[in-house]
C-alpha cells in the first residue's frame, strides 16, 4: 500500500555523500523533507540540488532538515556534487541517499513502473518532528519542483500544527487565515484578539496568529 498523510514514516539506514545515517536518529526533533532523483547527472535534477543548496538558510530557518536520493551508488552522487557546485555555483550542503539497491526507493513508493521500472519518479515528502508524513506531492521524471511553493506548504504545515486555522489558495506568509470552523463565535476573541472577520458564517478569517 502507499503511504498516506499521518503514516509513521518509515525508518531506515542508508549511506550518504554525509556519511551512514539512521532516518529517524538523523530527523531528531525537526522537520523533514525526503525527495527522490531519477537519476545522477540529469540536467532538471541538477538544477533541483543547486536550487536546494541555495534554500538551506530558508530551511534552517524552518528547523527542516532535507536529505535527497538516487538510485545511483556513492562514487556517482559524490562526482554529480562537483557538477552541481559548478554549474549551479552553489555548494551542495545536504545529503544524498545512495539507493542503488532501491531498498528506501521502494519503501516509500518512489518506483512507479508505469513512469520506470527503475528510475523514481519525484517524490517529495514532508515529515513532521512526530516522524508522520504531513505532505505528498510526486511530479514526473520531467518536471521540475517548485522549491518556493515547498516552503510555502512548511509555513502553513507548522501554523497549522500550532494554530486553529487553516491556509486558504495561494496563501503567502504574513496573509489572513481562516479560522478553523470548529471554533465557536464566542471563543474567537480569546483565540485570536487580532479581531476577525466573518464573510460567510463558515468563512471566517483573521491575521495570520504567530506574527
Amino acid at each position: 500500500m502507499s503511504l498516506q498523510l499521518g503514516d509513521l514514516a518509515p525508518d531506515f539506514t542508508a549511506e550518504t555523500t554525509s556519511g551512514t545515517i539512521n532516518f529517524h536518529e538523523w530527523l531528531g526533533d525537526s522537520w523533514g523533507i525526503l525527495f527522490s532523483h531519477p537519476a545522477d547527472f540529469t540536467p532538471v535534477c541538477t538544477t533541483e540540488l543547486g536550487t536546494t543548496a541555495k534554500l538551506q538558510g530558508e530551511f534552517e530557518k524552518r528547523n527542516v532538515k532535507v536529505v535527497a536520493l538516487s538510485v545511483d551508488p556513492l562514487d556517482s552522487h559524490h562526482e554529480w556534487i562537483k557538477d552541481i557546485n559548478e554549474t549551479q555555483a552553489t555548494e551542495v550542503n545536504f545529503p544524498i541517499i545512495a539507493d542503488s539497491d532501491q531498498k528506501v526507493a521502494q519503501l516509500y513508493g518512489m518506483i512507479h513502473p508505469n513512469a520506470s521500472d527503475k528510475l523514481t519518479v519525484r517524490s517529495v515528502y514532508v515529515i513532521g518532528p512526530e516522524k508522520k508524513i504531513k505532505l505528498t506531492i510526486t511530479y514526473p521524471a520531467s518536471t521540475g519542483r517548485n522549491f518556493n511553493e515547498l516552503l510555502r506548504v512548511i509555513d502553513s504545515l507548522q501554523l497549522t500544527a500550532n494554530y486553529s486555522v487553516a491556509t486558504p489558495a495561494n496563501w503567502q506568509h504574513g496573509e489572513d487565515v481562516v479560522i478553523a470552523p470548529a471554533i465557536k463565535n464566542e471563543d474567537i476573541p480569546a483565540k485570536f484578539p487580532k479581531g476577525h472577520k466573518e464573510v460567510k458564517p463558515y468563512l471566517r478569517t483573521t491575521p495570520q496568529p504567530n506574527l
